[in-house]
């Protein structure tokens, strides 16, 4: 915050912002005749989209005061885009600007009155936000002053000619060192102590109460050749503190962390033993091995000491670049976005590698300095350095909690080993990373052999190269498509590569993904979206990532990069994304959200379908993205470690809102789960039809999102808290600490226990104590299954292969879920005949069923007697093997409420209620959490434990909230997920307000959720079916119906003949119920956007649906007019037009929302009936023509979804 003040004594305080798309408005206002003449007649939205830094000023009421707008080439069309640094150097060769340090204003607007002001502030905040910057020029026709304002901060530098008309241009330049300048760095002296203690003590007290009140006084006191202190200074005044190390204990790193990126941080020597080479496909068909014993698959990016440690380049005589180079490129910066799945329990080897050199870092033991010049914490490093002129790297070690600073974001983190018992991050600095001469360029041929150098280790080392040689004799591929190849240089020396061709599906891109987060896609033209193919940097200039991505988008004369993370399927322990190649930029980029796709009738819509860029289902890939607006955006790292335990649905949907943050980088995600992250594919289509769907997710889902690039996958079971040690026990060995703990495991089906009741003594039901709360103890029989993720229907599924069970045997089925009829029909589809399916359903525990339809469940069991299965009721397990071995079961026994029976066993489906898993229970209960039949958790996913949060079918509230009926099971869990990251993410996103906590009366208030609960499947009979609901606790159909107020009842085709839908509208019009059974498959998607929609939305559903209007519900919603009600953006449109009646008024006329509001509290006394009154003030102000423009604006700006539509202009 900064107070301004005008020449007539007005005061504003101020504060410096990102330019948003809504400041255009005014911005525009602000400018002037002159601002025109400075710098031309400007498009603003074409220039914001095109900065590379655009800042606005605010007041305390976020009124806009000024506004700058920098991009990295020069404006006027005085040189090139890509060829401007030569001519600007002849201007003044004490200037050595570069691409890395110079940036040029196109434009500049402030409110008059504080003009002066604002335009330093900006300034000043420039410069902060971009530490390599040193200038900034501004170029304006030669016969224009720059007026009072802007030649308080530029001077002439002189002038140069435009390129295509004969004029010339005045350059000025302002200096950082006029406004933001670099720290005077010095060695600490005793005095300093009185300046800098008040600065630790703002931050922490620990040290003056651990060491005493003088410690930072002892410690300048105690320096040696092993140990400096250094400050930085500002007007004499030290406002900043380093103290720096030699003495570095390498046992305990080597021990703790991969340090071979760095060769140990040790000096080579002859006895070095490093890691055992491994293979490496050249394609990136299989995955990297082990590195160690018990440390997970990484990617990593290495490079290797240098045999002569000389200089090659001097910078200011302290920057010193040692000879580097890649010795294995496996992409190591990917490593805290994930890409890793470890497999445990697996013993493996203890390898550690071994090197004997001398130690070749330094540590910084204790860093503090003010925050008004933390932008500046690297100035620090050229001194540190040249106190240890036989040091090459710098290291630090930090809690992992700690808040990632400026400083540490040049240094690289190092890879923890799976054993590691430090509760810190180390990071490392290369010196050479101090060197300020690195040169992005065009690659040529001579450049080749520095390539294969950098990369000859990469997996994909020949389709880097390969690109290369194309680009170097063709600049295109093989189809004609624009190649484009970048390389790194500094010293002389290729230090990183960089492939791009011209983005082709773009019109897929944009259709698919929602790429118009980030940019405004009408002000892009077709050449400027790239497509990275390539990138590969050595490690110790990491932190320039982005500067070369900035120059690829300057020297390529794109705007707009695009990334394609392809799905790697394959059965093997890992699962690794590949694309055409690693990329060490992955941090750097911004994934994007993939589109909801409407399902088009294609057949029925013909000429009017979209286009095939737009509705061709090619190979799903995750897209991540950057653009010309986000090469000087910050991320804001977040190194908590979350660890969630469960692949459910609810942690899926969890991680993906954590992911999918592109201002958030979660650099410590992981998951536990027994299989690793869904989405293998290891079953086709045509069989994926043994479970029930609740539509959450699918197989294209989790390609489009790529978890595994984000996320560390730990294969295996929780079998251990210790919330202590805060870390949990993974198949009893492995440990995984954590600091926020997500528990989402859900419920799974149980081995149902025998009551052990001899059938041969005749008993029934009633005689049997109820043992449905047992825990199954013995050993699982191999023919036995309890289906609860794809991975054990696929071993179901080869099991039945492999048995031969589809031509001889009996199949048991036993349960009452919706599962067993799915289950029932898979068995069918693949052969099995159905006089050898058994279908026992246990006593029901309620009086609702599964799919709680009468016409459903009779069309479904009609299915079934055709299909020849038999249908036993109210049978409970008593025996398997009439009490023998049950492994394998060859027989099974069962009581009813009459007389017993026994069926010959081949195979045996349980699907009985579901439960917590035994192991999984015992590891709450061994941890003290509080478990009531289930975890209990208050209404903000905790348990008794802070440090733990619980969610999904898991979990249950708290007695004290009074809701038994209501748990998350009640709620779609894909919802849930969302609000456990939202709750989640109060803690990370300083973007986000503030959470003030609830009032007293409503903390005992559950929340509701309001998403559909979904199920579908595929049913006996080959019916096809769904079902959507409002969340609500299970009530018979028939119950529900008889309310009173329950609503309209709309049914079409009959459940027998395969064409039953029904829809049930609430007594407000609202869509509460879907239903459908159908023999043909149908757009399952579309049909769930109709959920909460309004009948009349529907085209005045039930008033056509009275006059007999509609008598096939499937064909009405294949129409052409209701595609817009699929669309994903239709809801942002709803939003929109509801927004334009809540707002909009005209004079002396309340807006139709509040008029609404006072005709239902009698505010007003009308003649005529409030919906005719209603309609005919929309039809006669302004609401009318708004509400038209918008709805054209939509059907516009998404013709390429909806061409289907009409509107002005195209008739």
């Amino acid at each position: 915050m900064l107070v301004l003040t005008s020449p007539r004594g007005k005061s504003e305080v101020v504060h410096c912002r990102r330019t948003e798309s809504h400041d255009v408005y005014c911005i525009k206002s602000l400018m002037r005749k002159f601002t025109q003449k400075l710098f031309g007649r400007l498009n603003v939205i074409y220039l914001l989209e095109k900065a590379n830094l655009a800042v606005t000023l605010c007041n305390d009421k976020e009124e806009i005061m000024a506004q700058a707008t920098f991009v990295d080439y020069p404006n006027w069309n005085v040189a090139k885009q890509d060829d401007w640094v030569s001519l600007f150097r002849e201007l003044d060769s004490k200037i050595p600007c570069t691409p890395l340090n110079t940036l040029f204003m196109h434009l500049f607007v402030a409110v008059d009155e504080y003009s002066i002001g604002c335009c330093k502030e900006i300034i000043r905040t420039v410069f902060k936000a971009v530490p390599e910057l040193h200038f900034i020029f501004l170029i304006v026709p030669a016969y224009m002053s720059l007026g009072s304002t802007l030649i308080t901060v530029f001077t002439q530098v002189g002038s140069i000619p435009n390129l295509t008309f004969e004029e010339d241009f005045a350059v000025y330049i302002c200096h950082r060192h006029n406004h933001y300048p670099q720290l005077h760095i010095r060695r600490a002296r005793v005095e300093d102590h009185d300046d800098l203690m008040p600065i630790f003590m703002h931050h922490d007290t620990i040290l003056r109460e651990t060491y005493g009140e003088y410690f930072l006084a002892e410690l300048i006191e105690a320096q040696d050749e092993e140990n400096h202190a250094v400050v930085c200074e500002v007007e004499g005044i030290a406002v900043g503190f380093m103290s720096v190390c030699s003495r570095v204990n390498m046992e305990l790193l080597h021990k703790c962390f991969d340090l071979g990126p760095f060769h140990g941080l040790c000096s080579p020597h002859p006895e070095d033993v490093p890691e055992p080479s491994r293979e490496l496909s050249d394609q990136g068909s299989e995955d990297t091995a082990l590195r160690t014993g018990s440390q997970v698959s990484q990617t990593l990016e290495e490079l290797q000491e240098p045999d002569s440690p000389e200089a090659k380049e001097s910078i200011q005589n302290m920057e010193k670049l040692s000879e580097v180079s890649i010795a294995e490129v496996i992409d190591y910066d990917v490593n805290t976005e994930g890409s890793v799945s470890t497999l445990l329990p697996e013993k493996k080897g203890n390898f550690r590698p071994s090197y004997r050199g001398t130690p070749a870092a330094f540590c910084i033991q204790l860093f503090c300095i003010e925050e008004k010049y933390e932008a500046r914490s690297l100035d620090f490093m050229n001194f540190v350095f040249s106190l240890f002129p036989d040091k090459n790297f710098c290291i630090i070690s930090l809690p992992h909690l700690t808040p990632e600073f400026v400083l540490i974001q040049n240094f690289v983190k190092a890879i923890p080993f799976n054993n590691c018992t430090l509760e810190q991050d180390l990071y490392v600095f290369h010196r050479a990373g101090l060197l300020k001469s690195i040169n992005i360029r065009l690659a040529t041929n001579l450049d080749t052999p520095g390539v294969e150098n950098l990369v000859s280790t990469l997996m994909l080392n020949k389709s880097i190269l390969n690109d290369l040689n194309q680009y170097n004799a063709a600049h295109r591929d093989p189809d004609g498509t624009s190649l484009q190849a970048f390389v790194a240089e500094v010293a002389e020396q290729i230090v990183g590569i960089a492939v791009i061709r011209n983005e082709m599906d773009i019109e897929y891109i944009r259709s698919h993904y929602n790429i118009e987060d980030f940019i405004y896609f009408s002000h892009h033209q077709r050449e400027e979206h790239g497509h990275l193919y390539h990138f590969a940097l050595n490690p110790i200039f990491r932190h320039y990532t982005k500067f070369f991505l900035k120059e690829i988008l300057r020297l390529g004369f794109k705007s707009c990069l695009y990334y394609p993370v392809y799905p790697h399927l394959r059965e093997g322990k890992f699962q690794n994304p590949y694309a055409h190649s690693l990329t060490s930029a992955l941090h750097y980029l911004v994934p994007v959200r993939p589109r909801r796709q409407i399902v088009y009738p294609l057949e029925k819509l013909g000429i009017n379908a979209p286009s095939k860029e737009v509705s061709k289902d090619p190979l799903s890939f995750a897209l991540n993205h950057t653009n010309r607006k986000l090469t000087l955006e910050p991320k804001i790292t977040v190194s908590a470690k979350i660890v969630v335990v469960g692949a459910s649905n609810v942690g899926i949907s969890f991680l993906e809102t954590l992911v999918f943050c592109p201002h958030l980088k979660f650099s410590n995600l992981t998951l536990i789960s027994t299989h690793g992250l869904p989405g293998k594919n290891l079953l086709g289509t045509e069989q994926r039809r043994f479970l029930a769907s609740d539509h959450c997710f699918n197989d294209k889902d989790y390609a489009l999102m790529s978890l595994c690039s984000w996320v560390n996958v730990v294969v295996g079971r929780m079998t251990g808290i210790d919330r202590a040690a805060k870390h949990v026990v993974v198949s009893e060995e492995e440990i995984v600490p954590y600091d926020h703990l997500i528990l989402c495991t859900g419920q799974q089906y149980q081995v149902p226990c025998p009551t052990g009741a001899d059938i041969t003594k005749h008993l029934t039901n009633r005689e049997i104590p109820d043992n449905s709360k047992q825990q199954y103890t013995g050993k699982v029989p191999c023919n036995h299954f309890t289906l609860n993720d794809e991975e054990d229907c696929f071993k179901a599924l080869t099991w039945i292969k492999n048995n031969s069970i589809t031509t001889e045997g009996n199949v048991i089925v036993y349960g009452n879920t919706i599962d067993v009829y799915t289950t029932v029909e898979m068995l069918l589809h693949i052969g099995v005949r159905g006089s050898s399916i058994h279908l026992v359903h246990p006593p029901p525990t309620s009086n609702i069923t599964c799919i709680n339809n009468y016409s459903v469940e009779n069309a479904v069991e009609n299915a079934l007697r055709e299909a020849g299965v038999t249908i036993y009721r109210d049978a409970l397990l008593a025996q398997w093997n009439n009490g023998e071995s049950p492994d394998p079961i060859q027989s099974a026994s069962f009581t009813t409420p009459t007389k017993p029976f026994r069926l010959q066993c081949s195979m045996f489906f349980s699907f009985c209620e579901k439960n917590v898993d035994y192991e999984t229970f015992k590891a709450f209960n061994d941890a003290c959490l509080v478990y009531d039949g289930r975890l209990v958790i208050d209404t903000n996913f905790h348990t008794n434990d802070i440090a733990i949060r619980a969610a999904g079918s898991l979990t249950k509230f708290s007695n004290r909230y009074y809701s038994k009926d209501w748990t998350h099971s009640s709620f779609s869990s894909k919802e849930i997920g969302f609000q456990l990251a939202a709750a989640m993410l109060n803690l990370f996103d300083p973007t986000l307000e503030p959470v003030t906590e609830p009032p007293a009366d409503l903390d005992r208030l559950i929340p509701m959720y309001k998403g559909a609960k979904i199920q579908g499947g595929i049913l006996p009979g080959h019916y096809h079916y769904l079902h959507i609901a409002k969340p609500a606790i299970p009530t018979p159909l028939e119950v529900q119906m008889a309310q009173p107020d329950s609503g309209i009842e709309i049914v079409t085709g009959n459940a027998q003949d395969g064409n039953y839908f029904r829809i049930h509208v609430n007594k407000y019009k609202m869509v509460e119920t879907i239903t459908c059974l159908s023999k043909e498959p149908f757009p399952a998607s579309n049909y769930i956007c109709l959920f909460g929609q309004h009948e009349q939305v529907l085209n005045n559903l039930c008033e056509r649906y009275d006059t007999s209007l509609i008598s096939d519900l499937y064909s009405y919603f294949s129409e052409s007019w209701c595609m817009a009600l699929f669309h994903d953006r239709f809801i942002d449109l709803r939003k929109e037009l509801r927004q334009i009646l809540a707002s909009k008024e005209e004079e002396d006329l309340p807006t139709i929302e509040k008029l609404a509001h006072q005709i239902e509290d009698e505010e007003i006394s009308l003649n005529e009936k409030p919906r005719k009154y209603l309609q005919r003030v929309f039809q006669e102000t302004i609401y009318k023509t708004l509400v038209e423009k918008s709805i054209l604006d939509y059907l516009h700006y998404n013709h390429y979804h909806l061409p289907m539509y009409a509107w002005p202009g195209i008739i």
